[in-house]
């Protein structure tokens, strides 16, 4: 197997769940006729604390709620921290829930809902 084909391999198990990895020990057990309890139990606990990690640190913004007579307050925020324009602003405003960062380390992330429960809006954090 070549290095970067082994590499290719390494990344995508390293993106599986606990429950993805469970999955995939018992189908390689029942296609090789072997049991694999010992190579679950390593790789299981390093599995789960890697998501925890992540979680930890960046976060999805989402605009939940823009109130009619908060809404322009709150299109100024949008185009702010977006750099849309006025029409797009307006329309990402008008057809909340949307996102507003994908992806946005956990300060950044609290000072931009900040910002829009500040302009009257309501937004919401989901870790990525």
């Amino acid at each position: 197997m070549s290095k970067l084909k082994t590499e290719d391999l390494v990344d995508a198990l390293s993106e599986l769940t606990v429950l993805e990895m469970s999955e995939l020990k018992t189908l390689l057990e029942d296609k090789w006729g072997v049991k694999a309890a010992a190579a679950a139990v390593a790789v299981a606990p390093a599995a789960a604390a890697a998501p925890a990690a992540a979680e930890a640190t960046d976060f999805q913004v989402m605009l939940t709620d823009a109130p009619a007579d908060k809404k322009i307050g709150i299109i100024k925020i949008v185009r702010e921290l977006t750099g849309l324009g006025l029409k797009e602003a307006k329309e990402l405003t008008e057809s909340t829930p949307k996102e507003l960062k994908a992806s946005a380390p956990k300060a950044e992330a609290e000072e931009i809902k900040k910002k829009i429960e500040a302009a009257g809006g309501k937004a919401e954090l989901k870790a990525v």
